[in-house]
């Protein structure tokens, strides 16, 4: 147990009274914080667009489609880039993580008017095969062959190859993989697209139900005493005995 758990569970036990002023006091800051993420989310609103110059081609369930035909009609697009290289036995557990709660996020987002799908550099046939096994159902196509990956900076470039540090969130940093997690969002007008926004790294944290509600608990994340966070995470069908779990018996 971590010494934050320790502290955490060892909390001071007061009167209901006290308890009350105390959630009181952190409702004020609660409400604080509200207001500034609102304030960020208009910036971040308020961000200048760059038009996407190339002709990007991917592969996925209805064929080979272009970035501007990804939108399926809409105006807005949020992609994923989900690790997941070619070669790979299987998509990347972290990514995983934030996949499982995508099903349920597309058929809502796709009422206001935005299209949002998974891409990954892994071939259509590897990724349809762990999408099944995983049992998801957003759209997930593959960018291998093209730039995509590379030029939003969640694939490891040729010239990166050679050199400890990678370009990633914007600044030179170490990376362990060969494929990187972000979010990209792109909006369509007049037939031209244009990339409006794009996070990394603890950006994703609010894709993320889970750590969302553990935040909330008297432990949190209880993450401190482990090699790194998440480390704790694995694929959805794995959380037993490291073995796979039979689908047929999930479903009644």
């Amino acid at each position: 147990m971590t010494t934050a758990t320790t502290e955490k569970t060892a909390a001071k036990v007061v009167s209901p009274a006290e308890w009350l002023a105390a959630r009181k006091q952190l409702l004020t800051k609660e409400k604080e914080f509200t207001r500034l993420r609102d304030e960020l989310s208009r910036q971040r609103r308020e961000m200048p667009w760059e038009k996407v110059e190339k002709t990007y081609v991917f592969e996925g369930a209805n064929g080979t489609e272009t970035l501007a035909d990804l939108f399926d009609g809409r105006s807005q697009l949020v992609v994923y880039h989900f690790m997941f290289g070619p070669g790979w036995k299987e998509g990347c557990p972290s990514c995983s993580f934030l996949a499982d709660s995508f099903d349920g996020a597309a058929i809502h987002l796709a009422q206001r008017d935005t299209t949002f799908l998974a891409i990954s550099r892994a071939t259509l046939p590897e990724i349809d095969a762990f999408k099944k096994r995983m049992g998801w159902k957003f759209q997930w196509v593959s960018s291998n062959g093209t730039d995509f990956n590379y030029d939003y900076q969640v694939s490891v470039g040729n010239g990166e190859k050679a050199s400890n540090k990678v370009y990633y969130n914007y600044t030179l940093t170490e990376f362990p993989s060969e494929e990187r997690p972000g979010l990209s969002v792109f909006f369509k007008r007049d037939g031209d697209v244009f990339h409006t926004y794009s996070t990394y790294a603890r950006g994703l944290d609010i894709l993320l139900p889970t750590y969302n509600i553990l935040d909330m608990t008297a432990k949190g994340r209880d993450e401190d005493a482990l090699p790194h966070s998440m480390a704790w995470v694995r694929h959805h069908d794995r959380y037993s005995d490291g073995k796979l779990v039979d689908l047929k018996k999930l479903v009644k």
